[in-house]
């Protein structure tokens, strides 16, 4: 069978199949700068950034199994980047109430500070990378967006 190009989408629902192509080729693109400089800039990853946000959002700390959920990834996932977190002063890791099942985790002062500086410049390339979307068609494209949300968002 030799392969070659897919012909065009046509017909119902092709709407929605160039849409979802679109926002796939637009998240990837995006993600894909957005990683590149968080190493160049910062020798961190994405998955760091993430995690650091979670914690940055919730000052009072979470359990690991809450921040795994949040991220959407596996506990295994997060306690290794939270494990190298620790050991750079930029995150504690306390069990709760002496189970030693439950860790709570939250950013030290150093991590809240180093967090913000690089939350700072990831706003700035957004900004940047979706330079040419009006503040009024980001808003009305969030709302699209989380819209349809509510559709597929809590399945299991």
């Amino acid at each position: 069978m030799v392969a070659g190009p897919l012909p065009a989408p046509s017909g119902p629902g092709k709407d929605r199949l160039r849409l979802w192509v679109r926002l796939l080729r637009a998240s990837r693109s995006i993600e894909a700068e957005l990683r590149e400089r968080l190493r160049q800039e910062f020798n961190t990853t994405l998955p760091r950034f993430d995690v650091m946000a979670a914690l940055y959002r919730a000052p009072e700390g979470m359990l690991m199994s809450d921040l795994s959920r949040f991220l959407l990834v596996s506990n295994g996932n997060v306690t290794g980047i939270v494990d190298r977190l620790v050991s750079e002063g930029l995150v504690t890791r306390a069990r709760r109430n002496g189970d030693r099942r439950t860790s709570m985790v939250r950013l030290t002062e150093e991590g809240s500070k180093a967090f913000a500086v690089i939350a700072a410049a990831h706003e700035s390339w957004i900004g940047e990378l979706l330079g040419n979307v009006s503040e009024d068609e980001a808003r009305r494209l969030t709302g699209m967006l989380n819209s349809f949300r509510s559709n597929w968002e809590g399945r299991e």
